[in-house]
């Protein structure tokens, strides 16, 4: 039984993502689809790549992942198809791949695809459905298109360390506005250790001491951090919308002073 995934940026209003579920539907019957996510921000990848990067091990080995987001195809930023970890993404190779992927895919194919409509604005239906069925029935993915060596690159900002400091920022805000911060645990344990520190944000406005392990270690209402499931720190409240009341925003700075 094919399993495919669907991370759009068309949101629910519209047409969109039910007509890429009937088209799939409509050539494979008992396909199973599951929807990850149909709210990314308009064309931004690197949410998606946030988003599809911490569902990836949940999904097993020949689960076909479809990519809405920002499809529009160029000399640029080709349609391909990628396979990592077993598993197979297919969308535009506009940094989001890279932006997704911890190493290099181990197949990666420019799709050649004559699609099924006259018009060249909804690249996932008329383009990617025919790629995933294809994988789905167990044929070939070099069939699809010619190999590629590598991926188109968008460098994502890493923390940087200068002396005592480290400067980060916001990645990512998710449904409850917690505030994910480009800093991974092993990141911290290995430049922060068991040394004191101070998380400060907003010109030091506010600032953070601790590490919590749950988001109810604290009074509600009180802000904490903490590492959560996806592996990256956390700026949170207990019950509360961190983002809007601590006026924490995507690509906000985020630094954390070592204090002893």
């Amino acid at each position: 039984m094919a399993v495919f995934t669907l991370t759009t940026d068309w949101g629910l209003k519209d047409h969109y993502a039910g007509a890429v579920r009937g088209k799939l539907l409509s050539l494979m019957p008992d396909a199973v689809i599951v929807d990850i996510t149909h709210n990314v921000p308009p064309f931004d990848v690197q949410q998606a790549a946030f988003i599809l990067k911490n569902v990836i091990p949940s999904f097993s080995s020949g689960t076909i992942h479809l990519i809405g987001v920002n499809t529009d195809a160029s000399i640029e930023t080709p349609h391909i198809l990628a396979r990592y970890h077993g598993q197979y993404f297919i969308g535009a190779d506009n940094g989001v791949f890279a932006l997704m992927f911890e190493e290099k895919p181990d197949l990666i194919i420019e799709l050649d695809i004559v699609q099924d409509s006259d018009f060249f604005t909804f690249s996932t239906r008329d383009v990617f459905v025919k790629a995933a069925v294809h994988l789905a029935e167990g044929r070939e993915p070099e069939k699809l298109g010619n190999p590629r060596s590598a991926l188109n690159e968008k460098i994502s900002f890493m923390p940087v360390v200068e002396g005592e400091v480290i400067r980060a920022k916001v990645i990512y805000i998710d449904a409850y506005e917690n505030v994910f911060v480009n800093i991974t645990q092993d990141f911290f344990r290995r430049v922060v250790g068991k040394r004191g520190f101070r998380i400060e944000f907003r010109n030091a406005r506010y600032s953070i001491h601790t590490i919590s392990h749950s988001y109810s270690d604290v009074s509600e209402g009180e802000m904490l951090a903490l590492f959560s499931s996806s592996g990256y720190l956390e700026i949170a409240m207990n019950r509360g919308k961190a983002s809007s009341l601590l006026g924490l925003h995507q690509d906000d700075p985020v630094r954390i002073t070592i204090t002893g």
